[in-house]
């Protein structure tokens, strides 16, 4: 409801444009009124009177609590056997003890009227979790990550640790070691030898891991201060803030060559982990990274690879037009590579992704089947 002095000012407005030639409408229609409501607004019957709402005095409900009754309240809410306890606990224990002094709504909104509508006894409001650490990797030995995982042993519950650590960007092993135990000494002895076999001295990579004890332990600290090599670790309790080396972990132990039963003795596990990273490194094509093997992707093969197999395609287009009703194949190397990027788009989801688009399959072609999904 527009107020009454207003309505006065409004009016004598009009009353000046029209005086001064205006039609009464047109006065009206630049100040977003209609003709109509000024003539309400000057009905002698109460068009300018005042608003009485604002000034109007409403009985108190019949269920209101008395001063008497919230000061109760409070005084109860803040008693010793009461004070570390909210609202919720409060009630139940009074009418346990046969007393009812208000419902629990009710002592909240008091509270909240006095000021005492907060966590109650040593209770804090839980803290925001810091955002992961963000890396960019633009070529190899920028950003690694490393974990270790167990290896079954001979018997149920003997187990040996595999320590891996994987450069993002190609996705290559870099590094590992079994061992029997797991030791920050065992972790830094892995990182200073691939390091020194990537020869990344002068220019040491960016380290992910988790927040096991291994990755924080003195010995490791004092390595990659040594080494130069920058620390980063995941979020507590967070999985998916160490992407890479879990699913490199979900690709070692579901490899059809994986033993079943167990090694039977830690010479056997190295042999077998050997093997392993042999043909992860130079024979396995990995979807992320357009199906090309770590090690080509890290020596920088991946360009004339990609172009090669584009040429192939644009050649098997040319020859069956009618079998293709889009593009090819996307087969451009995929650039950069995130660990937990900050912004969530479509291109990075929520953890470790690429720069580029997903996977195009050529439409229609012989060769444009469904994109692999394997890792």
């Amino acid at each position: 409801m527009t107020p009454a002095q207003d309505r006065r000012h409004i009016s004598a407005l009009i009353d000046e444009a029209t005086a001064a030639g205006a039609r009464p409408t047109a006065a009206c229609a630049a100040l977003g009124l209609s003709l109509r409501t000024l003539q309400r607004w000057r009905d002698p019957a109460g068009g300018g009177r005042e608003d009485p709402r604002p000034c109007a005095e409403c009985p108190a409900p019949p269920n209101r609590l008395t001063e008497a009754e919230r000061d109760r309240i409070v005084d109860t809410c803040n008693s010793p056997p009461f004070a570390s306890l909210p609202p919720s606990q409060i009630v139940p224990k009074l009418a346990d003890e046969g007393v009812y002094i208000a419902s629990e709504s009710s002592m909240y909104r008091v509270l909240r009227e006095r000021g005492q509508n907060h966590r109650r006894g040593r209770a804090r409001r839980p803290g925001r979790s810091r955002p992961p650490a963000s890396f960019q990797a633009k070529g190899p030995c920028q950003v690694w990550s490393w974990d270790i995982t167990w290896l079954p042993g001979p018997i149920a519950g003997m187990f040996f640790y595999l320590y891996l650590i994987v450069d993002i960007f190609s996705r290559k092993i870099v590094g590992w070691e079994v061992h029997e135990r797991e030791t920050a000494e065992f972790a830094a002895r892995v990182l200073e030898r691939a390091v020194r076999a990537e020869r990344c001295l002068t220019s040491p990579p960016v380290l992910h891991a988790d927040n096991g004890s291994p990755m924080k332990g003195a010995t490791m600290k004092v390595t990659m201060e040594r080494l130069g090599v920058i620390a980063s670790f995941s979020r507590p309790r967070v999985s998916n803030d160490n992407p890479f080396s879990e699913a490199l972990f979900r690709t070692c132990k579901y490899t059809p060559r994986w033993p079943t039963r167990g090694f039977a003795t830690i010479d056997e596990a190295r042999a077998w982990v050997m093997d392993f990273v042999r043909w992860y490194n130079t024979g396995h094509r990995h979807s992320a990274i357009r199906f090309v093997t770590p090690d080509q992707r890290h020596r920088g093969e991946e360009h004339a690879l990609l172009a090669e197999r584009h040429r192939v395609y644009q050649l098997a287009r040319a020859a069956h037009p009618e079998r293709w009703s889009g593009q090819t194949r996307n087969w451009q190397p995929i650039g950069s590579v995130w660990l937990n990027p900050e912004r969530p788009d479509a291109g990075r989801k929520g953890h470790g992704a690429a720069d580029a688009l997903p996977h195009q399959a050529g439409g229609g072609g012989p060769m444009a089947g469904p994109a692999e999904q394997a890792a």
